[in-house]
């Protein structure tokens, strides 16, 4: 449980039932005391994602979100004195219930690259991302799996999940202070 009463479920140890031959799975899940429409607005429009999207101690700009399977959310971060830029990819959107999209690091083009402090990272992430509710609370649950990785990127994946951790804390952390606010 996180100071602010919402809840983190870690489970790094859980393999992906996925249908992608991808490997090792990165999971994590928290409690939001948000209604799921306002939930699903956060994640769905460009403006509202600007405002929480990233890690703890990052600005980001969405500066593309053509929010349908087959579109891409295109952004710009700053993060520890590094401009980024990172896409995603969206393969399924089911309305308040369901996300799947793969993140890549990615140049001011909208073309893939490599992780500006990590190389060796997969250059494709596959995420799925569930809302439900519960208690009258939001439920997020993440699942991270190396997508078309090889056997050293999904290495450097498996080592980096404490670095996952973090970042989702904080991007979560991001995401309750602005669902306070919004």
């Amino acid at each position: 449980m996180t100071a602010d009463g919402s809840s983190i479920v870690n489970d790094t140890k859980t393999k992906t039932g996925a249908a992608e031959p991808t490997g090792f799975e990165f999971f994590i899940r928290r409690e939001f005391d948000a209604a799921l429409d306002r939930m699903w607005r956060a994640w769905s429009d460009a403006e509202r994602m600007s405002q929480w999207w990233g890690p703890k101690g990052s600005e980001t700009e969405v500066v593309k979100l053509d929010f349908r399977p087959g579109g891409i959310c295109h952004y710009r971060m700053n993060f520890e004195g590094q401009k980024m830029w990172g896409k995603l990819l969206y393969r399924e959107i089911e309305p308040k219930k369901r996300l799947v999209f793969v993140v890549s690091f990615s140049d001011e083009s909208e073309g893939i690259t490599v992780h500006p402090m990590n190389p060796g990272w997969p250059r494709h992430i596959l995420s799925t991302v569930t809302f439900a509710v519960h208690d009258g609370k939001t439920v997020i649950t993440v699942r991270w799996v190396p997508y078309e990785a090889t056997d050293a990127e999904r290495k450097v994946f498996e080592t980096g999940k404490e670095s996952m951790q973090a970042g989702w804390t904080g991007t979560f952390d991001r995401l309750d202070a602005y669902l306070g606010t919004a």
